[in-house]
């Protein structure tokens, strides 16, 4: 599933999202410039779960937000940027700019913690903002759970474009990151199919946890047409 677009506006300009989209894109066309020296610059910057573990300092602590700007390529960004483009400022215009960056940063921080976790061993860099991006599709979720996600969905190898409530999207997406996640530990792969899956549940979960904590009593007084329980 592929989403395109949401049927929510945003009542303000939602400034801290696009500047996080900004920055990865910069990020990622400077870590393309660096040609053969961009594997490298990955492997320092990205998080290396044994080397965490093994060499802590602040600069390996570091790296759980350094990885977050980071990605492996064009699909990788791509994917990345869309989802946090589509869901990523109405999470904003609910908690606000300043709480906003703070909730990406700690349920990005939780995903790396989660895969570190679960894969001490492991010496491959993890790069990519999707463990940040799956606490703010959480967030979407408990606030805009009857938002249509027009989506891009697959039947009998034909694209189609449809329109799924957003519990329903996120829903499905999560059961097939949990389902993967518990396939990667049976299958004995600290990434299966290359995907840090229980990075992505982690984030998730983080963002469920969060965001009742970071809304303001404003928001939590607030009642909203488009979502089951206000906050």
């Amino acid at each position: 599933m592929i989403p395109l677009a949401d049927n929510i506006p945003h009542r303000r300009f939602p400034i801290i999202n696009w500047t996080i989209i900004t920055l990865n894109v910069f990020i990622f066309f400077f870590t393309l410039s660096l040609g053969k020296d961009a594997q490298e610059f990955v492997q320092i910057f990205g998080v290396v779960p044994y080397r965490f573990l093994t060499d802590f300092d602040s600069f390996e602590l570091g790296t759980i937000f350094s990885s977050m700007f980071l990605h492996g390529g064009w699909a990788h960004i791509f994917s990345n940027m869309l989802a946090l483009y589509i869901f990523g400022d109405n999470v904003e215009d609910r908690l606000g700019s300043f709480r906003y960056l703070l909730f990406y940063l700690l349920t990005g921080v939780v995903a790396s913690l989660t895969h570190i976790y679960l894969n001490q061993n492991s010496v491959i860099p993890t790069i990519g903002a999707s463990g940040a991006i799956s606490g703010v599709m959480a967030a979407y979720l408990l606030l805009y759970p009857t938002a249509k996600v027009i989506t891009v969905f697959p039947i009998l190898f034909f694209p189609y474009i449809i329109e799924l409530p957003a519990i329903i999207y996120t829903g499905v997406w999560f059961i097939t990151q949990f389902f993967s996640g518990v396939l990667s530990i049976v299958a004995d792969t600290q990434a299966f199919g290359g995907v840090a899956y229980w990075a992505h549940i982690g984030g998730f979960v983080a963002g469920v946890v969060f965001l009742p904590i970071l809304l303001t009593k404003k928001y939590k007084r607030r009642k909203y047409i488009d979502e089951y329980y206000p906050w």
